[in-house]
């Protein structure tokens, strides 16, 4: 075991202890929580509003407030963005992480105060490295640089001090100096600052992360992936493990790693490179793969945010039952609501999880409350379209960068059908066969689009095939590129298809 690292474990080594208590302590965390955060809101206008002097535990809480969208507090975040102090959240609000707009054309501007920076997206990064390094006792991160691709952020007016942008750009301005030069972490900060075009920027890493000895990269797979890539092909390799031969972890999120896998194989054929699921959104950070053998993450439940949830089967519904943590079951969906130190209180973020495991909590990302296929009860969701395009990949040997799946047509009868348009990294022999063997692949993950199959409600999917880039020039043109930003996988909307079907 090297000096560094040894030094590293200890230093983190409380941050494990306290979450393995989650498994015991964890109604008491959150009740502890959620009143921490009420008190300290009740002198806001949001905590005027809605009585939080005279909130004493969680039912008041629920009784008091009601759950909101972006669109119930997006009043107010333009008060904060203005300079308005104790408005959601006390002092001004100096953050705000402009949200991708995954469902829609228009972004979200989500605030973030000092405090959940610190207790919420920080901490997940810290524990990201403390579990990791925990749970794999002969790694050697602290001998190695680290690289976190960060997005780009600016003032929203010039000397208003109140700075937008990726999450992962205001979280990378914030990382204290000391945990940067203990864990390596590059590109240095300020280094792209002034460089503001995707591809410019790519041109400037590339060549500086070359020489560098790599031990881990984190960020989104669509942007982390092709920067190895074209590194690799830059220095004439023939592949990932040449190059930076220490490499240890991908600390991913914002979406699934399982179409990128085929990738990550050929970058790293050796297989030993480990890949850490997070759940870092522009609303806060949630969740950690705490162990690499278990594709579940860990609810993190001490930092400062307080979560409620909706099961998905009455989604939608007035009479919809919210649940504390404490009251949810294994196996089933829900809808995510949190309680954030930044000022989200009972927002909905869009997120579908599942629960997996009770005591510790463990979840898997199942997809967007918004975001689902559904032409004949079907009901294809992310992570089936995910997983079948992994499946599909593997049986025929080639790889997808980029997918993206609509219906056919705005109205639906027997003979509708799902469209997928498919970017190739690497083409398969036969576009037809892949078809049908995608086809099968969905059927094996969504048991209702089988049976829907079967009764001929609908037919098999259709494959159009997407130039080189086309994705990477849809995102350009939507000022999108970098950062948090992502293509959405699924839309029951044919716009976002007929957009990339134009640029084809």
């Amino acid at each position: 075991m090297d000096l560094i690292t040894s030094i590293v474990r200890a230093v983190m080594h409380y941050r494990v202890r306290a979450i393995r208590r989650y498994a015991t302590d964890y109604e008491n965390i959150q009740r502890k929580t959620l009143r921490r955060l009420v008190r300290q809101a009740s002198g806001t206008s949001w905590g005027k509003q809605y009585g939080y002097d005279s909130i004493r535990s969680y039912a008041d809480y629920a009784e008091h407030v009601p759950v909101n969208n972006y669109s119930s507090i997006k009043p107010y975040v333009i008060r904060m963005m203005e300079g308005e102090p104790d408005v959601l959240w006390p002092g001004l609000i100096p953050f705000f992480a402009k949200s991708s707009g995954t469902t829609s054309d228009t972004f979200k501007f989500i605030p973030v105060s000092r405090q959940g920076l610190k207790h919420c997206h920080l901490m997940g990064g810290k524990d990201v490295t403390a579990t990791f390094i925990d749970t794999h006792p002969n790694s050697h991160a602290g001998l190695g640089y680290s690289l976190v691709l960060a997005g780009e952020c600016e003032p929203i007016k010039p000397g208003s001090g109140i700075i937008a942008g990726d999450i992962s750009s205001i979280m990378s301005k914030a990382i204290p100096g000391f945990f940067r030069r203990m864990l390596h972490l590059i590109p240095p900060a300020g280094m792209l600052e002034s460089i503001h075009d995707y591809k410019d920027r790519q041109e400037t890493i590339s060549p500086y992360i070359a020489g560098k000895r790599l031990v881990s990269f984190s960020g989104l797979p669509g942007w982390n992936l092709p920067l190895l890539q074209k590194t690799v092909q830059m220095m004439g390799k023939q592949n990932a493990e040449q190059l930076w031969p220490h490499m240890e972890m991908f600390a991913h999120g914002g979406c699934s790693i399982s179409p990128y896998k085929p990738i990550i194989e050929k970058l790293f054929p050796s297989g030993s490179l480990v890949c850490i699921e997070n759940y870092n959104a522009s609303e806060g950070f949630f969740g950690v793969q705490t162990d690499s053998n278990d594709p579940s993450m860990m609810l993190m439940l001490d930092y400062q945010v307080f979560y409620e949830f909706i099961p998905m089967k009455e989604y939608g519904r007035t009479d919809a039952r919210v649940l504390p943590l404490w009251e949810v079951d294994t196996d089933e969906d829900y809808a995510i609501i949190i309680t954030t130190s930044s000022g989200l209180w009972r927002y909905e973020i869009g997120d579908v999880i599942r629960f997996v495991r009770k005591k510790p909590y463990k979840f898997i990302f199942v997809g967007r409350t918004a975001l689902t296929l559904n032409i004949c009860s079907e009901k294809l969701s992310i992570r089936q379209a995910d997983l079948a395009i992994e499946q599909a990949c593997r049986t025929t040997g080639c790889i997808v960068r980029e997918y993206t799946v609509a219906p056919d047509s705005e109205t639906y009868n027997n003979n509708s059908f799902h469209q997928w348009l498919v970017e190739f990294d690497k083409e398969p022999d036969n576009i037809r066969k892949f078809a049908s063997v995608l086809q099968d692949c969905v059927e094996q993950v969504d048991y209702n689009y089988m049976r829907m199959m079967e009764s001929g409600s609908i037919n098999p999917l259709q494959i159009i095939k997407a130039r080189p880039g086309l994705f990477y020039d849809w995102l350009e043109s939507k000022g999108k590129l970098g950062g948090q930003h992502k293509v959405p996988r699924l839309s029951q909307s044919r716009k976002l298809i007929e957009e990339l079907l134009s640029m084809n």
